[in-house]
């Protein structure tokens, strides 16, 4: 049975950690406990500094470094990267990682409010491992939005989608991010991806407005946008999991919650393993449709982060 009621690990974690922080205790509380447990050799933790113009919040960047820093009860390598300044969502997060994996080969990134289950610290190290010499797959996502539709005929299966609300990937993949798009001519390679003619034309405006930096407050559409142009895939679980508890208002991006928020974490162990690496076409389809074409949460993400970044 590859679902599990309890996780039990197999054997100590190897695998580094990057756990990207800033002002949210709370969740913040959450997700280092679940990494506590399972204590990893090294972990990484970066933070961005406070917003000048949001009074208090000094303050509370600085009970997050406090709690982390305080809480660390496990024989691990610890390294910092606690900023002055603010740096905000484009590029404290993407600079963190680029950080992360100039000292690690390979690696898993939690942000504060991404609460893994136990298995998922496992799942990743075991998948990280079978494909680092497999140039074909960008990275590995605890990420399951299926809605207990089952894909494929392994534990996991192969998506152009990748999810990063708790994911894993190697330093030679992430060397080719280009945080600015500096590469960018055009989208064309999207006709060879999408047949439906709304998702390709709504991920050519995604990728022309970051260009352009009229949607210059977000780090991970640039991932996206290298890893579709080398034709790369995502790992994705059968089943979810990883819980997005950031949703509410003291969100950047998820200020508003909906059935993504929250969700059911499973623990999961890799029994099989696909037959095929090729991405699930009905899968992606699905994404798409429920996800990315609906009047729902990523609508009204690409919305306020327009709205941030037209008042700077």
């Amino acid at each position: 049975m590859s679902i599990v009621e309890k996780f039990i690990p197999p054997y100590p974690l190897n695998t580094p950690v990057l756990f990207l922080v800033f002002n949210r205790l709370d969740t913040t509380k959450q997700v280092f406990e679940a990494t506590r447990q399972a204590k990893p050799p090294k972990l990484y933790v970066a933070s961005d500094g406070a917003r000048k113009s949001k009074g208090g919040e000094a303050e509370k960047v600085q009970k997050v470094r406090d709690y982390i820093m305080s809480s660390i009860d496990w024989d691990c390598e610890v390294k910092t990267l606690f900023r002055d300044e603010n740096l905000g969502c484009k590029i404290a997060p993407s600079d963190a990682i680029t950080w992360f994996f100039k000292n690690e080969e390979m690696g898993i990134i939690l942000e504060d409010d991404c609460l893994p289950s136990q298995s998922f610290f496992w799942f990743c190290e075991e998948l990280l491992d079978r494909y680092k010499d497999n140039k074909k797959i960008a990275q590995i996502s605890g990420n399951n939005f299926q809605n207990g539709k089952q894909r494929g005929n392994g534990d996991y299966y192969f998506s152009i989608y990748n999810h990063i609300w708790g994911w894993a990937s190697w330093a030679d993949r992430w060397i080719d991010y280009d945080r600015e798009l500096t590469n960018f001519d055009n989208v064309c390679f999207i006709k060879n991806i999408f047949d439906d003619s709304r998702i390709r034309k709504y991920w050519e405006n995604i990728f022309n407005l970051v260009k352009s930096k009229k949607l210059n407050t977000c780090w991970d559409y640039q991932w996206t946008f290298i890893n579709w142009r080398k034709q790369r895939l995502t790992i994705l679980p059968r089943v979810n999991l990883i819980s997005n508890i950031g949703f509410g208002a003291d969100a950047t991006h998820t200020s508003q919650e909906n059935r993504l928020s929250n969700m059911h974490r499973y623990e999961l162990i890799i029994n099989k393993h696909p037959t095929d690496i090729r991405s699930d076409k009905k899968a992606d389809i699905y994404t798409s449709k429920v996800i990315f074409l609906k009047r729902n949460i990523f609508v009204r993400v690409i919305r306020k982060i327009m709205k941030i970044g037209n008042k700077k």
